[in-house]
């Protein structure tokens, strides 16, 4: 990646999440990134090029993130690769500057599934859903896919409140969700209260 294209994107996902992607126009991101017009238009020919290069960004970053915690500790049990994972996310929004998830916030800005932003976000989801529902089957989980959208369910809440309020007790009850999804893996819904886990 050319010193210009990194100073552009770096310049452009600061902006694009703090202030929104709507609002913060061409001019303020080559201002920002101290570049000319006409380089900008060379590595981006218009703003959803630039808009979809910031998100395809976190997208990397996210991925990263999932792959270290799939890594860090060697012999991991498959219910520690999961919360894992959990905690990073908790650690995200427990950061300065959070200001919820990339993705929901540009959906909600461009709400045109058409639109390559919007497919961009859906693009994003789809892997984590995926991702997800495969480290879920690793723990033995025989309906992993509704585990796996329970869990995104809980991200996506988590991701939503924390920039609202304090994040702490945010992030303790996302925690707490996936660990009950741990705890009562393959006990049908229906069962109610009465289920238990079976360890």
């Amino acid at each position: 990646m050319s010193e210009a294209r990194a100073r552009l994107l770096a310049s452009a996902s600061r902006l694009f999440y703090a202030e929104g992607l709507h609002s913060v126009g061409i001019d303020r991101v080559i201002a920002d990134a101290g570049v000319t017009r006409a380089t900008l238009y060379r590595h981006f020919p218009g703003k959803d090029d630039l808009l979809v290069a910031y998100l395809s960004e976190v997208d990397k970053a996210i991925r990263a993130q999932v792959e270290a915690a799939r890594t860090a500790t060697p012999g991991a049990s498959p219910e520690d690769i999961v919360q894992a994972v959990a905690a990073t996310i908790a650690d995200g929004i427990r950061s300065p500057g959070f200001r919820g998830c990339a993705f929901l916030n540009a959906a909600a800005e461009y709400p045109d599934p058409a639109h390559p932003v919007h497919q961009a976000v859906l693009a994003h989801r789809q892997w984590f859903l995926e991702t997800v529902t495969e480290l879920l089957a690793e723990t033995g989980e025989t309906a992993p896919e509704p585990a796996a959208r329970h869990f995104v369910m809980l991200r996506d809440g988590a991701m939503a409140a924390g920039c609202l309020t304090d994040p702490a007790p945010v992030c303790a009850t996302f925690l707490l969700g996936v660990a009950g999804i741990l705890r009562y893996r393959d006990v049908p819904v229906a069962a109610g209260p009465k289920r238990r886990s079976r360890g």
